[in-house]
């Protein structure tokens, strides 16, 4: 069924969970306001929307390198105590994490680090990509916005599907994990090298290398 962009902004409002895990809520409950905000809080969403505010300053660094040392990864996530850093569940989080990096290769954190200047420049290839398809005019520009955002979902790590699990995305992962242990998570930053980066070369597909230690796992 069709979800106005008013109702999922009104169910944002009442409970603080991301936007696309309240349009999820208002589809599994068919356009149900209430049924929605029950959907959010069963799955902890709700609850982990209103920790996202405390601070958290404890964590770990954790680094991950694929086999033969092709691929490396050293990621900062930060939580509240360093009790919970500590934690054996946290930490297999924070690996997955390392791993899906090293998998999916995200340029950025988020949306927000991607500068105008990039945006401006995926929008004059797609608007070109989208011309020489023989799209109207008129509606070019909508296919353009449709196409950076996907743009985003594929390089900006919390809007990555979980390459386990491509269900969920890594900010649902987060909001999940915030709900399960009962604390602020942050992913603060990360960064990603491949061997020969920038170097002429041959070229392997690391990435299905990964995938096959990921599924391993």
């Amino acid at each position: 069924m069709s979800i106005s962009a008013a109702l999922v902004k009104e169910l944002r409002e009442r409970t603080g969970a991301g936007m696309m895990d309240c349009k999820k809520a208002l589809v599994e409950t068919n356009g149900d306001l209430e049924k929605a905000i029950d959907f959010l809080r069963e799955k902890g969403l709700a609850a982990a929307a209103k920790k996202s505010g405390r601070i958290a300053a404890e964590g770990i660094v954790e680094s991950y390198i694929h086999a033969g040392g092709k691929i490396g990864v050293l990621l900062e996530v930060n939580c509240e105590t360093d009790f919970v850093a500590k934690n054996e569940g946290f930490r297999n989080f924070v690996k997955d994490i390392a791993m899906h990096i090293a998998a999916a290769k995200p340029l950025f954190l988020t949306r927000d680090e991607v500068s105008q200047e990039t945006i401006e420049h995926e929008k004059e290839i797609l608007r070109a990509q989208a011309l020489n398809e023989g799209k109207p005019a008129n509606i070019v520009d909508k296919m353009v916005e449709g196409r950076v955002s996907k743009y985003f979902k594929e390089n900006c790590l919390l809007e990555q599907e979980f390459v386990k699990d491509p269900d969920k995305t890594i900010e649902t992962l987060v909001k999940e994990q915030i709900a399960t242990i009962g604390e602020n998570i942050n992913i603060r930053r990360f960064v990603r090298w491949e061997m020969g980066e920038g170097l002429e070369k041959k070229v392997d597909n690391f990435v299905e290398e990964v995938m096959s230690q990921v599924n391993k796992g």
